[in-house]
């Protein structure tokens, strides 16, 4: 099983291990702290300041990178306290979870764990005069979220606090994606889009579209959710598995095992 998984590597690929698969582990994409961190701190103050009504998650690696920010701003306490005042409006589990590691309650959760989910769950808030902190994340300015505030009648305030360092072991990823080619491999699993743009971009400068093509339309499919399954769909690709509802780690290689078994 192809593992592209970058920063839970380890964890999921120990989890298809245990049920007995043999693994090849290829991280597509490194995240890093921005370069310049300034502009981040300045949206952490305001934050602090009590500037914002609501706060809009997207990731959970987005709130933990903030909270790293601002610690080492000497601002930890008061952008915790801050966020524990607002509304907050997530997109799924994740940065549920890095809003409990803080102590915080999470708020309204997305009836979807994507951007038209997240819309739609803003369209039944009254959001008219109100400032909306938005955490976004890297290669992604999420217009049509942005536009959707500003026809609330809300000003947005966005910040991303975290960027992709995709252009490292350039050479791995050409590995899986000629063993993908080649029939090597029974089952791939993808948990971000990230991941699909870095091997789409690889297999395009190392002209190998074709092999990349080839591989995934022959290897089965694995999805963490609904987000990343309509882009392979997208790209004509059939899911062969996907958790029901809880898009985590473990729910993910059960479905898998339910994949397996239906064969």
């Amino acid at each position: 099983m192809l593992v592209p998984e970058s920063r839970e590597l380890d964890l999921f690929a120990g989890l298809l291990e245990g049920e007995g698969a043999a693994t090849l582990r290829c991280p597509m994409v490194t995240i890093l702290d921005v370069t310049d961190s300034a502009p981040v701190e300045d949206w952490l103050r305001r934050l602090a300041m009590g500037r914002f009504d609501d706060l809009v998650l997207l990731t959970g690696e987005g709130l933990r990178r903030l909270i790293g920010v601002a610690e080492r701003a000497g601002m930890k306490d008061a952008a915790v306290a801050a966020i524990g005042r607002l509304r907050t409006v997530i997109r799924g589990p994740k940065p549920a979870k890095a809003l409990r590691e803080l102590g915080l309650v999470p708020g309204i959760t997305a009836e979807a764990p994507t951007t038209e989910g997240v819309i739609r769950t803003l369209g039944t808030l009254d959001l008219k005069g109100h400032r909306v902190g938005v955490q976004l994340y890297p290669g992604n300015p999420n217009a049509p979220l942005l536009d959707a505030l500003k026809a609330a009648g809300a000003t947005a305030d966005a910040v991303v606090p975290y960027r992709y360092a995709s252009d490292v072991e350039t050479g791995a990823v050409e590995h899986a994606i000629r063993a993908l080619a080649a029939g090597g491999i029974d089952f791939v699993a993808f948990t971000s889009m990230q991941q699909i743009e870095r091997l789409t971009k690889v297999a395009a400068e190392r002209g190998l579209e074709a092999e990349l093509k080839q591989g995934l339309g022959r290897t089965r499919i694995a999805v963490a959710g609904p987000v990343v399954g309509k882009v392979l769909e997208d790209m004509g690709y059939a899911i062969a598995a996907m958790p029901d509802s809880n898009f985590h780690m473990k729910p993910l290689v059960n479905a898998m095992i339910r994949a397996v078994g239906r064969t």
